[in-house]
């Protein structure tokens, strides 16, 4: 049996500005901060509970229910371990950071464990006007990256199609920083002439050429202890990347018809949708710059790779661009969206919800608000319901025997991970089960 903590394990504990609680190896909860108790359970005590029942409301440990655990991976790596987690908050389901710290006693196992919690307020697993939100495994994979390098200041790469949110990411990426509350400058790097380029970056001196009529600083001068986001950097003609290099491994810069260098201070990230790889290849490309801006690279995924979350990109949407009116999705246009390939990602989403908020008048968008949609992924309706080649529906049927249908689809899509699948559904993983079982 676990002895309890002694005073030495608990000012550590409560030392702690952000929440923390201190675990057992059974993930029995034995002491926690008042940070604890105020910010993610209005003050009462959980001492006695385990982890996973106050944090998910799950009936059994984070790995058996298809999460991943930080204190089983800390159990394994014999190191701290730190995972994005979406928990149970008074506010409803939000992200999480959790930080799991070993507290040996006088053996080598550890005998107890230091969970701290720091709510990340860069996404959100609910419908919000701004930001990032998300819930599908390919979206936390990305987040754990974003608050990974967050806090280096490494240059990063985000590579990804066109209309997958780089510069949101970018922004994330600033939010998340030591540098948050610097200037986060964009350039978008698409179209600059060789002259625009130096003026926009280095700023320039008054006559130093023709219709310079004054002394201008540059976006380096602007973006002074933040973040400068090159969009496009693979657009960056060639002859253009030669002075990009020289910025990046001296810091330094000199504003056009000036001698003086200056001194820069930014963290640099760039994004693409352009292949680097064979632009290097294809003599496009710098190799020695590629290898300064890609120090961390991160690949964000198409939409059609987080079908989970169109439902609350969409209400997101909505919330942004429409924020007089409550306006909901029809069951039969989220099953639509979610058999669409968007080939033009979150950008196109927004598109085709802009157009169906103007043609709808009342609060709930349907299918024939949709039109081009309907055109473009080949679906017509039976008694309302979408029809596509994803889901094979040959007559009529009711929305329970609908329901089941598409439930067989899942778990064939999903076999052996039901607390996942709960979550691409947007059920508990009790609905799920029984559900299952009624299906049986």
């Amino acid at each position: 049996m676990t002895p309890f903590p002694s005073e030495v394990e608990l000012n550590k504990l409560f030392a702690y500005p952000d929440p923390a609680a201190l675990l057992d190896r059974n993930y029995r909860i034995l002491a926690t901060n008042e940070s604890y108790r105020e910010i993610f359970h209005h003050g009462e005590e959980m001492a006695g509970r385990t982890c996973y029942q106050v944090s998910h409301g799950f009936d059994k440990p984070c790995d058996e229910a298809g999460e991943n655990c930080p204190l089983k991976a800390l159990m394994r790596s014999g190191s701290p371990e730190r995972m994005i987690h979406i928990h149970n908050l008074p506010v409803g389901k939000e992200f999480v950071v959790v930080e799991i710290i070993p507290i040996k006693g006088n053996g080598k196992n550890p005998i107890y464990f230091l969970e701290v919690l720091k709510q990340t307020l860069i996404a959100s697993a609910q419908p919000k006007a701004t930001g990032l939100v998300g819930v599908s495994p390919r979206f936390m994979h990305l987040l754990d990256e974003v608050h990974k390098v967050a806090h280096t200041s490494v240059p990063v790469l985000l590579l990804g199609e066109s209309g997958t949110g780089k510069e949101l990411i970018a922004r994330a990426l600033h939010d998340a920083s030591d540098r948050a509350n610097a200037p986060f400058v964009p350039v978008e790097c698409s179209g600059l002439t060789e002259t625009l380029f130096e003026s926009e970056l280095f700023g320039h001196r008054k006559g130093s050429f023709t219709g310079a009529l004054a002394d201008k600083n540059g976006l380096v001068d602007a973006v002074s202890g933040g973040t400068l986001f090159m969009d496009e950097i693979g657009d960056v003609p060639h002859a253009l990347q030669v002075k990009l290099l020289r910025l990046l491994e001296s810091h330094t810069y000199r504003k056009v018809g000036d001698t003086k260098p200056q001194r820069a201070n930014f963290r640099l990230v760039c994004a693409t949708n352009r292949n680097l790889d064979k632009m290097m290849a294809q003599g496009q490309f710098r190799q020695d710059l590629y290898y300064r801006i890609s120090t961390y690279p991160i690949h964000l995924p198409p939409l059609r790779e987080r079908l989970e979350d169109i439902g609350l990109l969409a209400q997101s949407i909505l919330k942004r661009i429409a924020p007089e009116r409550v306006i909901q999705l029809s069951t039969e246009v989220l099953f639509l969206l979610r058999n669409y390939y968007f080939p033009g990602n979150i950008r196109e989403l927004v598109n085709l919800l802009e157009r169906a908020r103007i043609k709808a008048g009342g609060q709930t968008l349907t299918p024939e608000h949709f039109p081009d949609l309907l055109s473009q992924t080949h679906v017509t309706t039976v008694e309302g319901i979408p029809r596509s080649a994803y889901y094979s529906i040959t007559e009529p049927m009711t929305f329970k025997a609908l329901e089941s249908h598409y439930l067989r689809h899942m778990l064939n899509d999903h076999p052996g991970n039901q607390a996942q699948l709960a979550q691409i559904l947007g059920v508990s993983l009790r609905t799920l089960t029984r559900k299952i079982a009624e299906l049986r």
